[in-house]
């Protein structure tokens, strides 16, 4: 009995640190870091910089996570969505998750400096940084903004993935984190306007609490439009061809109209819907451009 309670104690435990790694959120990085990779080159991505390249990502982009959850237990403690997470629930201490964090951090930044290149490695830590200090430790709690300023540490896993190949920066990259740093606030406001009330609760300042539900609305609809427009880039610049042009035009078009229908009201659960879309849209855009990528090459 005492070893089955013991082993239902340690598996309890060692959930509680996966959960400070927000792994969902690591995946959907690690999959645009992937794609990222693999248009970087016309031939195969080094099966060394693949593996251990993502995995110093995704350990990296724990860690941040860890830190998020340090800083934010509080917070966390007052929210519906949030308040059964581990430091808010007290299952794990935040020293404990500092260190363990601080591990993370560590362990993927010595995995990219060996199997990637210096730049991947630095670009990856700045992120970390852009996450866990400027965004988490400032921004969100300073600006109604906070999403748009700190959307920037979000969007650099393509950026990253591209680097830990060819160890330089170029202007595909670029436009790939331009894509996700376009579709960052209406994501992010969609799911602001469900959870208002636990917002102004926690006092944190997002845009629906500081502006209102119609004007983060108005925004959503905006920075939709932009997405669109910015999505088509890779066709335009021929990074990518008609399949992609196709899906972007699809997808881009389906998030538009969840924003009109937001914007325009009547549907309870739009809000909530429009964010659930948003990460589907997102995951599939990427794969549409790697599924595009490898058709150019075979033509």
């Amino acid at each position: 009995m005492a070893t089955l309670i013991g082993a239902r104690h340690g598996q309890a435990i060692w959930r509680d640190y996966l959960e400070l790694t927000k792994p969902k959120v690591v995946v959907l990085m690690l999959i645009t870091s992937l794609v990222g990779m693999f248009l970087a080159t016309r031939a195969g991505v080094p099966w060394t910089v693949l593996v251990f390249g993502n995995l110093g990502i995704a350990l990296c982009a724990g860690g941040a996570a860890a830190v998020n959850h340090v800083v934010d237990r509080r917070i966390d403690a007052v929210m519906a969505r949030t308040h059964k997470r581990p430091l808010a629930e007290g299952r794990v201490s935040p020293l404990a998750a500092l260190a363990f964090a601080l591990f993370l951090a560590v362990a993927g930044l010595a995995l990219l400096l060996a199997f990637t290149n210096p730049l991947a490695a630095w670009l990856t830590l700045a992120s970390l940084l852009g996450y866990a200090v400027i965004y988490t430790g400032f921004l969100k709690r300073a600006t109604p903004q906070n999403i748009v300023i700190g959307g920037l540490a979000g969007a650099a896993p393509p950026l990253l993935g591209w680097v830990a190949v060819t160890g330089h920066i170029s202007a595909e990259p670029l436009l790939l984190v331009l894509i996700i740093f376009a579709w960052t606030p209406p994501h992010f406001w969609a799911l602001a306007i469900h959870r208002k009330e636990e917002y102004a609760k926690a006092d944190i300042p997002m845009l629906p609490v500081t502006h209102g539900e119609h004007y983060t609305k108005v925004h959503i609809l905006l920075y939709t439009f932009a997405l669109l427009a910015v999505s088509l880039m890779p066709y335009v610049i021929h990074m990518s061809g008609l399949l992609y042009l196709a899906c972007a035009l699809v997808l881009g078009g389906r998030f538009l109209q969840w924003a009109w229908v937001l914007y325009r009201g009547g549907r309870p659960h739009a809000a909530i819907n429009t964010f659930k879309y948003s990460i589907w849209y997102l995951l599939l855009l990427f794969i549409a451009l790697l599924l595009d990528h490898y058709l150019l090459l075979n033509l």
